[in-house]
């Protein structure tokens, strides 16, 4: 559906290591970077870049990452956690959406909110 997403952010060494967490309970890996980028993607596939920005980085954005099922939803949340982000949705059903979503939301450390979501 998308070739790659990028996403500004102020603090990049802050943003990585939360990325790097959150992102690894869905088997994502740091894929490249120096100290203006980073790119996080399936193994070989890099498609969500990290940019080091030192101006507005504008409203906050949404990203959803799908997951293999219910327990990497739920190892995205506590991982993204204790990584430092905040709290958007606790795991779980979401019957607005369909009867199959579940999801976890998460607020990064530059305010966007990231979501891991499965279709069991």
């Amino acid at each position: 559906m998308y070739d790659h997403i990028g996403l500004k952010v102020r603090d990049l060494d802050k943003s990585v290591a939360f990325y790097r967490s959150a992102l690894g309970a869905l088997g994502h890996t740091q894929q490249g970077g120096d100290d203006s980028y980073a790119g996080f993607g399936p193994k070989g596939e890099p498609a969500f870049w990290l940019y080091r920005h030192a101006g507005d980085i504008g409203p906050g954005t949404h990203v959803a990452f799908r997951a293999s099922g219910r327990e990497a939803v739920q190892r995205f949340h506590a991982q993204g956690l204790a990584a430092g982000g905040r709290d958007n949705g606790a795991p779980g059903p979401r019957p607005d959406y369909s009867d199959t979503y579940y999801a976890a939301f998460l607020i990064d450390p530059d305010g966007h909110n990231v979501e891991a979501v499965c279709f069991d």
